[in-house]
């Protein structure tokens, strides 16, 4: 059974992304599984790759990387050929995005030392420059060879759990901190361009995070505010939009959600 190992976010060898890497660096400086290495793709890639690996369960697969890379657009690799590449609708459509109004340095620099974590990075990609049958390929595809599992509430939102090999032949019985990073695939109605997502544990609560990113800045959506707070981030690419979200500071125990088990129990798996 083919397992997916990595994904990785390919940014093209240019200053811009370079920048972008080395501001990753600087964000996920107290988090404990992210790794600065060097990348294979590069000649003096020194420094160019950054991994972070699932601390929990031993052995889980996939990691998550960015790495500096032979692409002329920013693209996400899922194994075996397949990718997420930046495709936008045509040019004729109206535009939809968030708006942007932060630079990823100014976001690096008020939140530095503060994120403790990283839940799950993702790519929403646009309805309207994809077909269904190609996004069923592409959720089809990424189910066969990792844990894949439904958003209980019905969006297209599924997410990839890392795993162990004996949990992806089988299933994912148990409920453990630490598996992280997930990721997720959105199928947008929405937005015009593909988007980047990061969602982060931070130590801030929401009115410290209200007054770091107050509006335009940062915003809520209605469903879910209070748990995250969204920062859309000015993208280097112009083909690519970038969001992170900001998860408050919980107290207590971890939730089903911080240990997978609300979508492995209540959304199931995609096979």
């Amino acid at each position: 059974m083919e397992r997916l190992a990595e994904i990785t976010f390919l940014l093209p060898d240019a200053p811009e992304s370079h920048r972008f890497l080395d501001e990753l660096r600087t964000l996920f400086a107290q988090v404990a599984y992210a790794r600065l290495t060097r990348s294979a793709h590069t000649a003096d890639g020194v420094g160019d790759r950054l991994t972070l690996t699932p601390p929990q369960p031993v052995g889980a697969r996939p990691v998550t990387a960015f790495e500096i890379a032979d692409v002329s657009v920013p693209d996400v690799a899922l194994g075996a050929g397949r990718s997420v590449g930046a495709r936008a609708a045509d040019g004729t459509r109206e535009p939809r995005v968030l708006p942007a109004h932060v630079e990823p340095a100014d976001l690096v620099r008020r939140l530095a030392g503060h994120v403790r974590r990283v839940d799950h990075t993702g790519v929403n990609v646009p309805a309207c420059a994809n077909p269904p049958e190609r996004w069923h390929e592409l959720v089809g595809a990424l189910a066969s060879t990792a844990t894949m599992y439904r958003y209980p509430t019905g969006e297209d939102w599924p997410f990839v759990l890392p795993s162990t090999a004996d949990e992806l032949r089988d299933d994912i019985r148990d409920a453990v901190v630490g598996r992280e990073p997930r990721f997720e695939l959105v199928y947008d109605q929405w937005l015009t361009r593909p988007q980047w997502q990061f969602a982060l544990g931070t130590d801030l609560t929401r009115p410290q995070l209200e007054r770091m990113f107050p509006e335009p800045e940062g915003l809520t959506f209605p469903e879910l505010a209070d748990v995250f707070r969204v920062v859309p981030v000015r993208s280097p690419w112009p083909e690519l939009d970038l969001r992170f979200d900001l998860s408050y500071r919980t107290e207590g125990g971890p939730s089903d959600w911080e240990t997978g088990a609300w979508l492995v129990s209540e959304g199931g798996r995609i096979r």
